[in-house]
């Protein structure tokens, strides 16, 4: 049996139990409500991890898409963007999966030979999602940052012209010679 047969019977609690790791990343008491409110409109964010965390799963064990692993994995890549926490934090929970795998499989499945070169295949589909959670967590902070420079720039743009200090040119079009 190929490991991603194996792993597509115990998909289900590979999931719960994934979704629990990135619930722990959040302070207790907000881990303990994300993990206990199931309505996703109570609890968007674990609304949204429980999605996409189901929808990489689904793309680890089948095609790849790049398109779709994007689609999963940025939302709650921007959720954990705005949210404050470090690249290595916000994206941590991807290379969890590896052991995650490793402990739904049986001892038994570490006797064969073609398992372990499943395995290590799996483990460089993981690393290729980890690193698209990197990208996409840099392309949302780097927005963050851009919208906050914009916003100081704009505010001091308004005090100036409060205080006198400069002031808009009128529109007049082109001068003609």
């Amino acid at each position: 049996m190929r490991i991603e047969e194996l792993l597509a019977q115990k998909k289900t609690a590979i999931i719960d139990k994934w979704f629990d790791v990135v619930a722990d990343t959040y302070p207790a008491d907000t881990a303990g409500f994300i993990k206990r409110q199931k309505d996703p409109f109570s609890n968007p964010v674990g609304g949204t991890t429980q999605k996409g965390l189901t929808g990489l799963m689904d793309e680890l064990l089948g095609e790849m898409n790049h398109d779709k692993i994007d689609s999963f994995l940025d939302p709650i890549i921007r959720i954990r963007a705005v949210q404050d926490f470090t690249p290595s934090k916000a994206t941590s929970f991807i290379f969890s999966l590896k052991k995650l795998v490793r402990n739904q499989l049986n001892k038994s499945d570490f006797n064969e030979y073609r398992i372990l070169a499943e395995l290590s295949e799996l483990d460089l589909k993981i690393d290729l999602i980890g690193l698209m959670a990197f990208d996409i967590y840099m392309k949302c902070r780097e927005k963050i940052y851009q919208i906050k420079a914009n916003e100081e720039k704009n505010r001091t743009f308004s005090a100036f012209e409060r205080a006198g200090l400069i002031k808009e040119l009128p529109d007049s079009g082109p001068e003609l010679a």
